[in-house]
């Protein structure tokens, strides 16, 4: 069962919706009076409703706080504790680091509203026993509605519109996941029942 407000007016889902085993549900991930009996029937969720990025998050901060944080915390409340929760989180919450690499000790330091607002959330559903946090990178891949804020995908995009690229700060490092391996991911955190209670680099 998809859950989906529709806001960005892209039917990313056409390509699924012959599946008899596919329901997809018009609802805003923020009215939990729409949403709650339909996670009742669930044996796991995955909270994939956000404003993702700093410039999206920056544009109203308001509706970021109530979809990446308010939203998560309603969610958590709605779920009886024998359902699963798995948090797609974002490694922006580490953010300006050196150059070592950071395991999933290192303190969050977020810069941005995204951040925060992320970090707060994976507080919240770390404090619940049965769900898991995927702090993945920055992703890339094929998309119905692709994000050309995103680094692969902007490089791919203008080297095939202008046939160069221009970098800057060509010391800098950024690590990638590739789309696919995100869903993997999720996947994996449904059913692995060592990964609880934790938070996972990705």
């Amino acid at each position: 069962t998809v859950i989906d407000d529709f806001s960005h007016r892209v039917a990313s889902l056409a390509g699924f919706a012959g599946n008899p085993r596919l329901e997809v549900v018009r609802a805003d991930a923020r009215d939990l009076l729409q949403i709650q009996p339909l996670i009742q029937q669930m044996d796991a969720v995955v909270a994939l409703a956000a404003v993702v990025g700093a410039p999206a998050c920056d544009v109203d901060p308001r509706r970021a706080t109530e979809v990446n944080y308010d939203a998560v915390r309603a969610l958590m409340e709605a779920m009886e504790p024998r359902q699963r929760l798995v948090f797609p989180n974002t490694n922006s919450g580490y953010g300006v680091g050196g150059y070592a690499p950071l395991d999933e000790t290192a303190p969050f330091n977020p810069v941005s509203h995204y951040g925060r607002t992320k970090a707060l959330a994976e507080r919240a559903v770390l404090s619940r026993p049965n769900s898991v946090s995927l702090r993945f990178a920055t992703l890339f891949g094929a998309s119905f509605r692709p994000r050309l804020d995103l680094l692969v995908n902007d490089f791919v995009y203008r080297a095939v519109r202008d046939g160069a690229l221009s970098l800057f700060e060509p010391a800098a490092r950024r690590n990638f996941l590739h789309v696919q391996d995100a869903a993997a991911a999720i996947e994996l955190a449904l059913v692995d029942e060592r990964m609880p209670g934790r938070a996972f680099n990705v």
